[in-house]
């Protein structure tokens, strides 16, 4: 997947003129690149003043340089690390020179990559790195700090272990099938671990739905008939004019989606095209098919109207909100929230319902990927008949290793080489 026998540098910090550009280096020729570029490595892990010189000699920049012999850096390598003026025209110069050197530029995530390979964290804390990267809410930072830190590492290290305990008194008992109390001793060494274990997992597994949500985004739809208030909900909510807002019924014809922070919480709103059913135009129809789709796939579903002609069927929808409250005598039907989304009367009470059903939805968990989830139910599903099955020693000790084998892709102690690909090809350049 990558030259590990390259020194690779990329830049690390975000594109852009800016007061500062931090390049790395990384590499068996950090160390001479650094020499080659400031005069000399200087002191570990402190920050000097340099010049930094082309190879012609001339002056390219002036910045702090920072030197991590290997093992004790980030990718377990010699790096390097230049801070320099964030100028377009000093970074194409450092770029070009780097590459001239000999020096290869480094691919998505591969940084990470050779940390990793060099045991300085296993695959779900690489994950736990690239989701803190991506991180857009508090929710967010808090899972993958948390999985970073290394919460699934010990878990799945716990399981781990639970699984050798009870294979190691299988093969106790395999090796002295005479001795009368043998069955016992399985029993009571091998069993109660793969009850524990398997009680374990399913508790991670029934928290599994919370922690993608957390990871991923919730959404929520925007329903109702046309011209009740959806897009000016949505805009609201926004915080800018982000959707049309007109009294021309069909005005919204397509999907709009917009990225909010609700409650510490990602969230998706989708404002979606009016409902109606006397309709001539063919692209309103097909804007409401897509509504409708739309609304079936959410999270969590807003239905909106504005108490004028008949109410609307609720249908699976979370939350019923009657809007232009301020044009209304006495309080909404029973079951609706009212709101006026022009004056903000009852906007808080709105806030705090969606709040609510924002925070019900979603919860810090520890299998927060697919590839989590997907492992630790193989487990399951392949444990569970073995123990009620009652299998014979020897057949459920290949069951252990079977297992054991799948839970080490977990960690990446075991993982095809397609799995360690889709992972740090995720990640930006420079990390």
């Amino acid at each position: 997947m990558f030259d590990a026998r390259a020194t690779i540098f990329a830049k690390s910090s975000g594109s852009g003129r800016a007061g500062v550009s931090v390049f790395r280096i990384s590499g068996p020729r950090a160390g001479e690149a650094l020499e080659a570029f400031c005069g000399k490595r200087g002191e570990p892990r402190k920050a000097h003043l340099r010049s930094i010189r082309l190879q012609d000699g001339s002056l390219l920049d002036q910045g702090l340089t920072l030197w991590f012999p290997g093992p004790d850096s980030f990718t377990g390598e010699d790096v390097a690390e230049l801070q320099l003026h964030g100028s377009p025209a000093v970074e194409r110069a450092l770029m070009d020179a780097l590459v001239a050197f000999g020096l290869q530029p480094a691919a998505a995530g591969e940084f990470t990559m050779r940390a990793f390979e060099a045991g300085k964290l296993d695959l779900t804390q690489a994950e736990a790195l690239a989701d803190l990267l991506d991180a857009e809410t508090e929710a967010q930072r808090r899972q993958a700090l948390g999985q970073l830190g290394g919460r699934l590492s010990e878990r799945a290290g716990e399981w781990r272990r639970l699984l050798l305990t009870a294979l190691a008194a299988i093969e106790a008992g395999v090796d002295f099938p005479d001795e009368e109390d043998v069955p016992a001793a399985i029993e009571t060494a091998a069993i109660q671990p793969l009850i524990e274990m398997l009680a374990d997992m399913r508790q991670a597994l029934g928290k599994a739905a919370g922690a993608r949500t957390v990871r991923e985004g919730l959404t929520v739809a925007i329903s109702g008939p046309p011209n009740v208030g959806k897009s000016s909900l949505l805009n609201r909510i926004a915080g800018e004019e982000r959707a049309i807002v007109s009294d021309r019924a069909g005005t919204t014809r397509d999907v709009l989606e917009i990225r909010a922070d609700i409650g510490g919480q990602l969230v998706t709103l989708l404002d979606t095209a009016g409902l109606r059913e006397d309709t001539e135009d063919e692209i309103e129809r097909e804007g409401m098919r897509r509504a409708r789709r739309a609304v079936a796939q959410a999270d969590i579903r807003i239905l909106v109207w504005d108490g004028e002609g008949q109410m609307p069927e609720r249908g699976s929808a979370d939350l019923l909100l009657l809007n232009k409250a301020d044009l209304r005598n006495g309080g909404p039907p029973e079951g609706w929230t009212g709101l006026s989304v022009r004056t903000g009367e009852g906007w808080e009470n709105f806030l705090m319902r969606l709040r609510n059903l924002v925070l019900r939805s979603a919860g810090i968990g520890d299998l927060t990927r697919e590839r989590h989830v997907a492992l630790v139910e193989y487990v399951v599903r392949e444990l569970e008949p073995a123990l009620s099955g009652h299998l014979p020693p020897e057949l459920l000790g290949e069951e252990i290793r079977v297992v054991l084998r799948k839970l080490d892709e977990l960690t990446g102690q075991l993982a095809p080489d397609e799995v360690l690909g889709e992972i740090f090809s995720s990640f930006c350049i420079g990390k």
